[in-house]
Parts: C-alpha cells; structure tokens; sequence
C-alpha cells in the first residue's frame, strides 16, 4: 500500500505533523508551496482574508496523488477557513485521490476547515483530525495511531 502525506505549513505546524506521520507510516512527503508571498504581517492579514474569502491560489507540488491508495492532507486554520493553498490542491487533485484523511492545526479552534475540505474533496473522509498548537505532540500521537488502526483495518 502506498501512502501519500501532502501538507502546506505557513508556520511549520501542518509541516512537523507532517513528516512525524509520514516516518510513522514510512509514506511519501510531499509539500505544496503557495506561491504567493504569505510571509510577515501583511502576509498573514492576506492569508486570514483569502481564506475567509474561499480564494485560490497559485501553487506547486511533486507527488501525483493518484499514484497513492491513501492520500494524507494537512494544514492550517485560517480564520476558521481552509488555507487557498489546499483548497487548490483538492479542486485540482480531487478526482486524482482514492481515499482520503484530513488534518488541521490550530491555535485554538478549527472553525469549518474539516467541514470545508470534505466539502471541497466531494466524498467522506476516512478519518478527520484537529491538533491544537497547545497539545501539539499529544495530538499527532493520537493521530499517527489512529492511522496505524485504519491501515491495519482497511488495505
């Protein structure tokens, strides 16, 4: 079985829990850039406002999701939005991804984000998770070993 684990990170969250799950899983990495300058203060103004807004972004990425039997997709909370970076990804990938689990990071509440990426994806997930930048490590862990079960169960 072959494993995908795609992320956008703005401030390296998504990115940690990213790779922390693919080298538990041993599955591929990959990180979708946003091309669109989100760093600093007015970057991340931007990003709270593209998010609210449901806007799209230029991005890049490597892995074809359709090469995977499980897709992993992750990032950022925005205003309790999904990033433009990954609702790009999923409107340009969703006919391309076979399954899939959504992850979010948040400083606190993850709004409609898993809500909105089902959404933007068309089809139920097999697994959905928020992990709080407070209990960060507690919440990957369970995360990793929640796919661990859903691995073992369902390929």
């Amino acid at each position: 079985m072959k494993v995908l684990v795609a992320f956008y990170s703005r401030d390296g969250h998504a990115g940690e829990a990213a790779r922390r799950i693919a080298e538990a899983l041993n599955a591929n990495l990959d990180e979708i850039i946003d091309r669109k300058n989100r760093r600093g203060i007015f970057g991340f103004l931007r990003a709270g406002y593209d998010a609210t807004m449901g806007k799209t972004t230029d991005i890049a990425f490597e892995k074809d999701p359709s090469n995977y039997d499980l897709v992993i997709l992750g990032g950022p909370t925005w205003n309790g939005k999904v990033s433009p970076a990954i609702r790009t990804y999923l409107l340009q990938n969703r006919d391309k991804i076979k399954r899939v689990v959504f992850f979010t990071t948040c400083a606190g509440r993850s709004g409609k984000c898993l809500e909105q990426m089902e959404e933007l994806y068309g089809k139920k997930p097999l697994l959905k998770k928020v992990i709080i930048n407070k209990t960060f490590d507690e919440d990957v862990r369970e995360l990793i070993e929640e796919l661990k079960r859903l691995v073992r169960s369902t390929f």
